[in-house]
């Protein structure tokens, strides 16, 4: 059996391990879906579909760790009046299959390139990532401006910054509990749990599902032999004034990676066409512990017009001072 029978899986059980998992996490999906295979110059993308074909395309990019099916908690408010096409990612975990290694920002822009024309070939459509995928999803709006029409970006991991005291807590994290940083080891395990607390705190009768979320993100690591991931870069003040889509930038009042106050007060200043706001009792989670409120925010923000979708201030949570 040669490597190209099972790549970019470790092994061939590996690949059937993880498939079994995928397919039977894939059951949560919540509505009416189909899967294409979009083969590109980069490699296969993976991608699943939802809403009324005659509806305007919406392209969802994922975190790092994550795939397509992490749109679970809000891909039906989504899809009831848009077409969306939920990616896995090439680079990382999924059903997509890289044909090379990504080893530079402009690798992912010549992907979604090739990606994009299929789901609007002739004209231009939303695209919206989260963590790693809004980075990805900044990029490429920096990059080609003329191919989107808006972009969503929740709390991307990358673009605006990551900061200090985030890289110095996943240190400690990693340092001081014991374990192996592998497979459903602890070390990981526990530094996600710190990342989506707001999740864990709050999920009720959901928990599970989100428990069962974070232990997919610690296993997947077993099964993929992937190059290491492109660390996201940080767009500069001139990047940002120059940046020629309306955009959307949500971010939790509790998110870990940066200070959401500091970044949203940069972007006010500096992004004349990315409105802003800080959404309540969330992190980095905020997709799942305030799934309704997030998908209300991204509907109203793409049913606007281009030309009226104006930046704002930033929403404060209730009783919290913006004062960094």
């Amino acid at each position: 059996m040669t490597t190209e029978s099972f790549h970019p899986f470790r092994s061939e059980r590996a690949r059937e391990e993880f498939l079994s998992f995928y397919l039977e996490k894939a059951k949560r999906w919540p509505i009416p879906s189909e899967t294409r295979l979009i083969d590109t110059a980069s490699g296969v993308t993976f991608v699943r579909i939802s809403g009324k074909a005659s509806d305007p395309p919406l392209v969802l990019l994922p975190g790092a760790r994550g795939s397509s099916l992490m749109w679970i908690p809000n891909i039906a408010a989504l899809s009831a009046r848009h077409r969306t096409y939920a990616l896995d990612l090439v680079t990382d975990v999924g059903l997509s299959k890289p044909h090379k290694e990504f080893t530079r920002p402009e690798d992912f822009v010549d992907w979604l390139d090739e990606v994009l024309s299929v789901p609007s070939p002739d004209r231009s459509v939303d695209l919206m990532g989260i963590s790693y995928g809004g980075w990805v999803a900044a990029l490429y709006a920096s990059r080609r401006p003329d191919r989107l029409r808006k972009v969503v970006l929740l709390a991307p991991g990358g673009a605006v910054r990551i900061s200090l005291s985030f890289y110095l807590s996943v240190a400690f994290l990693a340092i001081h509990l014991p374990g192996r940083l592998e497979g459903g080891g602890r070390r990981l395990r526990r530094i996600l749990r710190w990342i989506f607390q707001d999740a864990l705190r709050s999920a009720g009768p959901d928990r599970e599902a989100v428990e069962q979320d974070l232990f997919e993100m610690v296993m997947s690591g077993r099964f993929f032999a992937r190059p290491r991931m492109m660390w996201p870069t940080a767009f500069d003040d001139e990047e940002w004034r120059a940046f020629a889509v309306p955009a959307l930038f949500l971010v939790g009042e509790n998110e870990k990676i940066y200070s959401p106050r500091k970044v949203v007060r940069r972007l006010q200043r500096v992004a004349p066409l990315v409105r802003t706001e800080i959404i309540p009792g969330a992190g980095h989670d905020l997709t799942m512990v305030k799934a309704d409120l997030v998908a209300a925010r991204i509907l109203a923000f793409l049913d606007q017009s281009p030309k009226d979708a104006q930046p704002g201030h930033a929403h404060e949570p209730e009783g919290v001072s913006s004062a960094a």
